[in-house]
């Protein structure tokens, strides 16, 4: 009897026309672990940093914490937005709100100046990516380019110091690259984060001098892109032709800055060409102008520039 109890907990029988099939249910196992080299990672990372040159896709943005975007985030729980990208540092990222289709936020960014429009507010944000500084109020942080680094990673560069080591831990088992920022001191610029299970990157974290963590990016759920364009590159060992394939689920947590998305990517199509009045933000009609990060970001300008851009500080 114990011995019909113990079998009746481990395996799941099924009669189906006479017949009895048995399933034997065991403990949940780790995936095998894949072995890579430190060059085998870096030519895997940076063919799909090569391999990103533009980036259309349509995602839907959820803030996971006390985010500074739920500024504008919050007031729809989630956002459908659809973002463009283009190398070296082009970004257009359009919010809207799920059904109505109303605009949340319209932002855009050239990798000097970044703009956001936020309807609702009526206002128009105007700074200095390298001179941007955080803000008591929650729209004025909203960022463009910390979408950008999502999807368009830098290459690992041959004069670059990189570090190679294994982690384990009861999530897994991973292999990390260490890319080090030279100078005169030698601090850590960038972790890369592989799964070993199957090889893909599953975490990017970026860091600013001093050791300061400006993101950590967790990826997962990677699909070939929906609509192929034009092949770049090749595959490093075979020769054939690159497969691009990218991450549909990612979470953004940018400590720093006091926020944290998750995207989830319903559609990615890779390396068409973008115009480039596509990534031009002008400011709307009787929209408020703010210097964020300028002594007269708290004054009013209502009035249009007359080139419908936002003039310099």
């Amino acid at each position: 009897m114990a011995l019909a109890t113990v079998a009746g907990f481990c395996c799941g029988c099924v009669t189906r026309n006479g017949v009895t099939k048995t399933t034997v249910t065991s403990p949940s196992a780790k995936p095998v672990a894949r072995d890579a080299t430190r060059e085998e990672l870096i030519l895997r990372y940076n063919a799909v940093a090569r391999g990103v040159q533009t980036l259309n896709a349509t995602v839907e943005l959820k803030p996971i914490a006390g985010s500074k975007y739920s500024g504008v985030i919050q007031e729809y729980h989630e956002v459908k937005a659809f973002l463009l990208a283009a190398r070296p540092a082009d970004v257009r990222v359009i919010g809207q709100v799920p059904v109505i289709g109303k605009t949340a936020f319209d932002m855009a960014s050239d990798g000097e100046t970044f703009r956001v429009s936020i309807p609702s507010k009526n206002k128009f944000l105007v700074g200095a990516v390298s001179g941007e500084r955080a803000s008591d109020k929650p729209i004025e942080n909203l960022r463009p380019e910390h979408l950008l680094e999502a999807f368009l990673w830098p290459e690992i560069q041959k004069e670059e110091e990189v570090l190679f080591e294994e982690y384990n831990s009861d999530t897994g088992r991973y292999y990390v690259l260490t890319v080090l920022r030279g100078g005169y001191r030698t601090e850590i610029l960038r972790k890369i984060w592989f799964d070993r299970a199957d090889l893909q990157v599953s975490r990017l974290e970026n860091f600013a001098p001093k050791g300061v963590l400006l993101a950590d990016m967790h990826f997962s759920d990677w699909q070939p892109e929906d609509a192929p364009a034009a092949v770049t590159g090749t595959a490093p060992t075979t020769g054939a032709p690159a497969v691009v394939s990218f991450a549909r689920n990612i979470e953004i947590d940018r400590p720093h800055d006091d926020y944290r998305l998750d995207l989830q990517a319903s559609k990615i199509t890779l390396n068409e060409p973008i115009p480039a009045d596509r990534f031009q933000l002008t400011q709307p009609q009787g929209a408020e102008l703010v210097h964020v990060g300028d002594d007269r970001h708290d004054q009013k300008a209502t009035q249009n520039s007359p080139n419908g851009q936002a003039q310099k500080p």
